[in-house]
């Protein structure tokens, strides 16, 4: 590609804040970073200093291109006029920038070369998404990223069932215009998912919490607890279940491509803050005739 004059006159590194041998991981990372804060849309963006963010990371984004930036500066801005002769009796004249494009397409394998296919810049955006939503899939707007290139706002993408909170979704080809006839970047999209007042949810499963009276715990019963899909189940409680215990409702959590969760249902005794006389006199019967302690170890440890 031809030398561009403002090689000489700018320095990219500087712009983004980044040293000459910063891997191309940390150059994207700083472009994301600075794109971001001086995007128009952005609070107190700056569009003058995002459109040099962007003219430094299309040149120090590109391999190729960075390596001729980085020898054009190392030849320095009289490249542009000429060389003085050297030791080596070397001396030469370039009449324009075209020719010292020519003479950098020699240096780096060939001829002269036409302008090269660049993929588009990736972008990342953060949407909230209903507690069921994420588990049942579905298809929204999403606010782009800042590029230079693409005046794009929102894509309407395909959420699939199942995602969780903090996820990363790809969407490839979603993200900044390719140049040259390079490829799209790619759009990532992180999903934060909104609670449910009902259920939890620990990566495919689906967790509830259930009350039960002391009674149905010590005694053992059948409750009916909901599950995802406004249906009920009919849960067995064994009779001694401590408050706390676990139980596994098989297929009854979140349905994935891969695979199908279950329902965690926990159960916990509810100690009520109320009773009524009828209630009070049970309770005082069967403290009366209880000859335990759940405290023994405790008691037997202060002797």
């Amino acid at each position: 590609m031809a030398v561009q004059r403002e090689w000489f006159e700018k320095d990219y590194y500087r712009i983004l804040g980044v040293p000459s041998s910063a891997s191309s991981k940390e150059i994207t990372k700083a472009y994301r970073k600075l794109a971001r804060s001086h995007h128009p849309d952005a609070k107190g963006g700056d569009e003058e200093r995002f459109k040099e963010v962007s003219a430094a990371y299309d040149v120090l984004g590109d391999d190729s291109k960075r390596e001729e930036y980085d020898e054009a500066r190392r030849l320095g801005p009289s490249a542009a006029s000429g060389f003085s002769s050297g030791a080596d009796g070397f001396n030469a004249r370039f009449q324009d920038f075209d020719d010292l494009g020519n003479m950098f397409g020699n240096l780096f394998g060939g001829g002269p070369r036409g302008p090269v296919p660049m993929k588009g810049v990736d972008q990342e955006t953060r949407i909230h998404l209903g507690f069921r939503d994420a588990i049942d899939g579905v298809t929204t707007n999403v606010a782009l990223g800042a590029t230079a290139e693409s005046d794009r706002r929102q894509a309407k993408v395909r959420i699939p069932p199942g995602v969780d909170d903090g996820q990363r979704i790809r969407i490839a080809g979603r993200g900044g215009a390719g140049r040259n006839g390079g490829p799209n970047g790619d759009l990532y999209v992180v999903v934060e998912v909104l609670p449910d007042h009902i259920f939890g949810r620990n990566g495919k499963h689906l967790t509830l919490t259930v009350p039960v009276t002391f009674p149905e715990a010590v005694l053992g019963s059948e409750i009916k607890v909901p599950t995802y899909d406004y249906s009920t189940v009919t849960l067995k409680v064994p009779p001694g279940t401590k408050s706390g215990t676990t139980f596994r409702v098989k297929g009854r959590g979140v349905a994935t491509a891969k695979a199908k969760g279950d329902l965690l249902v926990t159960v916990e005794i509810a100690v009520p803050s109320e009773v009524t006389p009828k209630e009070q006199a049970a309770l005082e019967a069967l403290r009366e005739v209880t000859d335990w302690s759940p405290r023994d170890y405790v008691e037997e440890g202060e002797k």
